[in-house]
């Protein structure tokens, strides 16, 4: 018999990322101290932009635009805040979990 799946996998790390901390696998989209880390729920192919590193956006505001098996999928914020590190651009191929965009209490 298979050891038992874990709950969370390890959040991949880069060197502006931030706390260590685990990622839970149904949900990728993380607030660590006032610190929101937007990941793709899916691979998909990165269409368009609609912010840059010190924008402000509310909750729900466009970030980017990933396509996906023809499909255009709106990537929005769980809140308010300032756009710290975008960590994509058009035209990239993202994994589920890959990180996209960073927001900071803004």
């Amino acid at each position: 018999m298979p050891p038992p799946r874990p709950s969370s996998v390890p959040a991949r790390r880069g060197p502006d990322d931030g706390p260590t901390a685990a990622v839970p696998v149904a949900e990728r989209r993380g607030s660590i101290c006032g610190v929101e880390s937007v990941r793709a729920e899916m691979v998909a192919g990165v269409l368009s932009l609609a912010v840059e590193v010190g924008d402000v956006v509310e909750a729900g505001q466009t970030l980017l635009l990933l396509e996906s098996m023809k499909m255009e999928i709106p990537v929005v914020p769980e809140g308010p805040g300032r756009v710290s590190r975008v960590a994509v651009s058009p035209g990239d191929v993202v994994q589920e979990g890959d990180l996209l965009v960073v927001l900071d209490e803004g």
